[in-house]
């Protein structure tokens, strides 16, 4: 009886991953609905964090006036986003990223920092990197773990600390996360992208479990399970979900397009809102559920879409309560204008 009612009285975090042009796009109800805004993005600049590109950060404070309870983070970097080798790589330029990281957060009334490195050790996205990141990633993580508390303990409050980790593998080999996990709040995955921008062979992209059509495939169990043998607590990691889909174009008729070969890669993205409107049993495409892999699909005969919808986010839901993780977050917010994704998954968590 006492293990239902704390997990009854449990709150599980709902995060948000907004970018500054879509401010506007939040719903009133929906600040009730998210535990966390994870504001996208602030940048590093000649090793200095710097926000003057983002127009509309101080709304954010109006958010929180109509839900205090609303935590509101700073996410540093992104895909593409360099200067996180070169600012982790001495204890002087670290120094300088740290500290300009936490004044840019104060300055905008911030509850902690998000740091979205993609990814250390690797030059995938087209930035800089070096066998040292590994390490350097957990000095830099450390230092901010401690300057955060330093200030924590001068405002009476405790600054959260997160980061965006890759669904894989590679983003373990490159960091040492048994370490850095103690510095950390909460470990975001980003479970999604699983399949996409890089293959030409169709497959879902933010689904839960392998589908048994290609059991050796990524998903997000698959992706938990390596992060918890990693020596992350499964309490501290919140899975990623999708509120948009990718497309693979000239696909082979077979199989409704799952696990295909495609004329094109993954690259191409599409909203939940235009999937909703356009594609969802509509101009020639039908929906499909793979219930072994817990996630839908769309195929019209020669392209194939996969995505995350109210079905595959319930299982999620239902999953993270099974694990015991801390929750869910989404990449991003203003993509889907139908708001029923936030609802579901607000629905589902409580």
């Amino acid at each position: 009886m006492e293990k239902a009612v704390l997990q009854k009285e449990r709150k599980y975090v709902l995060a948000a991953y907004l970018v500054d042009k879509e401010v506007d796009a939040i719903m009133q109800e929906d600040i009730f609905k998210l535990t966390h805004i994870n504001y996208a993005f602030a940048v590093i600049r000649d090793g200095k964090v710097v926000g003057d590109h983002l127009k509309n950060i101080d709304k954010l404070n109006q958010f929180k006036k109509i839900n205090p309870k609303l935590n509101t983070v700073i996410s540093i970097g992104g895909w593409g986003a360099g200067g996180f080798s070169e600012a982790a790589s001495t204890p002087e330029t670290r120094s300088i990223f740290v500290d300009t990281a936490i004044e840019f957060m104060k300055a905008h009334n911030f509850d902690g920092i998000d740091i979205d490195w993609e990814y250390p050790c690797s030059s995938v996205a087209g930035i800089a990197s070096s066998p040292n990141d590994k390490y350097n990633f957990t000095l830099m993580l450390r230092e901010l773990r401690e300057k955060l508390d330093k200030l924590g303990q001068i405002d009476n409050k405790h600054y959260l600390l997160t980061i965006a980790a890759g669904a894989g593998q590679y983003f373990i080999d490159g960091t040492e996360m048994h370490i850095v996990q103690q510095y950390l709040d909460y470990v975001n995955l980003m479970t999604y992208d699983m399949r996409g921008s890089f293959q030409d062979i169709t497959g879902h992209h933010t689904n839960l479990f392998a589908s048994a059509d290609n059991p050796d495939g990524i998903s997000c169990d698959k992706a938990v399970g390596m992060f918890e043998k990693a020596g992350v607590p499964v309490e501290k990691i919140v899975l990623g979900a999708a509120f948009y889909g990718r497309m693979w174009k000239g696909v082979k008729n077979a199989n409704c397009g799952l696990n295909q070969k495609a004329e094109t890669t993954g690259r191409y993205t599409l909203s939940y809102t235009d999937l909703v409107q356009n594609y969802v049993n509509k101009n020639g495409f039908i929906r499909y559920w793979d219930d072994s892999a817990k996630a839908p699909y769309l195929f019209n005969g020669d392209v194939f879409i996969s995505y995350d919808d109210e079905e595959s986010l319930r299982h999620k839901a239902h999953y993270v309560k099974e694990k015991g993780l801390a929750g869910i977050m989404f990449w991003e917010y203003s993509l889907d204008k139908t708001h029923t994704l936030v609802d579901t998954l607000y629905k589902e968590l409580q």
